[in-house]
């Protein structure tokens, strides 16, 4: 069993506040907030160690640093704003995506990524 300190539990804090996929360097700005002396080396640990024992996953995107999110939810997707680079996730999923496989192939897993601009970065526009 870990150790319970007040910066892992800061950072496992962000991660279940966030109404979306966080960055590292997004966990580590937050946490920071809570915990004044934490530095980035151990927001890295404890990815790793939440993520090692099952309460986090990695969110990867192409081209994009990776997100972390907790681990308990169902199945969704994601979309990226363009502007701001924050991952926002989908709930659901559009079923029945057998049907776009080419002839004669098994779908094992898929990930469905929307691209855009966010509310706030379009607000940001009309200004």
């Amino acid at each position: 069993m870990k150790r319970k300190t007040s910066q892992r539990e800061a950072i496992r804090r962000v991660i279940i506040r966030a109404d979306r996929p966080l960055s590292t360097d997004e966990i580590f700005k937050m946490a920071r907030k809570l915990v004044p002396g934490l530095g980035i080396a151990t927001v890295y640990r404890t990815l790793k160690s939440l993520k090692e024992e099952g309460s986090i996953h990695e969110v990867d995107l192409p081209g994009q640093t990776s997100r972390w999110e907790l681990s308990d939810k169902d199945h969704h997707h994601h979309f990226l704003c363009r502007t701001c680079d924050k991952l926002f996730e989908i709930e659901g999923c559009l079923g029945d995506i057998d049907r776009l496989l080419p002839p004669g192939c098994s779908l094992e897993a898929h990930n469905i990524l929307l691209e855009g601009q966010c509310p706030d970065c379009l607000q940001g526009m009309d200004n």
